[in-house]
């Protein structure tokens, strides 16, 4: 997450200080990635540095009033007509856990997959009840919030859809390797290689 872009995006609306810029990213993101205020201080004082952002006074009470310069404007307007690289994709706890789990000895693999598919579900549905609960009665200012329910709602499908095919892909390699571990079924179906229903999960 490029906090100092999106620092600079909300200077670009209007000068600002440090507690209201914190404050204003967390309003229009639901607070789902919560900044430290020392965090946002520390890259204001880079963004002044770098000559993106400039003082402009206090507002009386000893806040640091700070504005984006035109090297700032470039900058983020740059940011939002770049795309998004994957080259280098953020570290993904779950997948680092299952892929050491499945490489040591006595880890219970399968306890691992249900416990979180049962996480992940649940957050799936609270995520799908806050979108629905905003959408009903959605102001001006939600559709930010919106957009980032639905991000969070696909993303949450998607690593349910993976725990699945983790659990088939165990569930396979224990056959290969002669056991046959008992499995709930969907319809016939084993449970892990029956196609995630996004309704039925929330």
């Amino acid at each position: 997450m490029s906090i100092r872009h999106s620092l600079l995006a909300l200077l670009q609306d209007q000068p600002r200080y440090g507690y209201q810029l914190r404050v204003e990213f967390e309003n229009r993101t639901g607070s789902t990635w919560p900044l430290n205020i020392g965090q946002v201080y520390t890259t204001l004082d880079r963004l002044e540095r770098d000559g993106l952002v400039a003082r402009k006074g206090d507002d009386g009470e000893g806040h640091v009033i700070y504005s984006i310069t035109d090297e700032g404007r470039a900058e983020v307007q740059g940011w939002f007509a770049a795309t998004v690289e994957r080259n280098n994709p953020p570290r993904n706890e779950l997948a680092i856990k299952l892929a050491l789990a499945v490489t040591l000895p006595g880890v219970d693999v399968q306890a691992i997959i249900q416990a979180q598919r049962v996480a992940s579900i649940r957050a799936l549905q609270h995520y799908t009840k806050a979108r629905r609960d905003t959408a009903a009665g959605q102001r001006s200012g939600d559709t930010a919030w919106l957009l980032v329910l639905d991000s969070l709602i696909f993303q949450t499908e998607a690593e349910v859809r993976w725990l699945d095919l983790c659990e088939a892909r165990m569930v396979q390699q224990a056959q290969s390797a002669g056991t046959n571990p008992a499995r709930k079924t969907v319809n016939g179906v084993p449970e892990a290689a029956a196609p995630l229903n996004a309704d039925s999960r929330r």
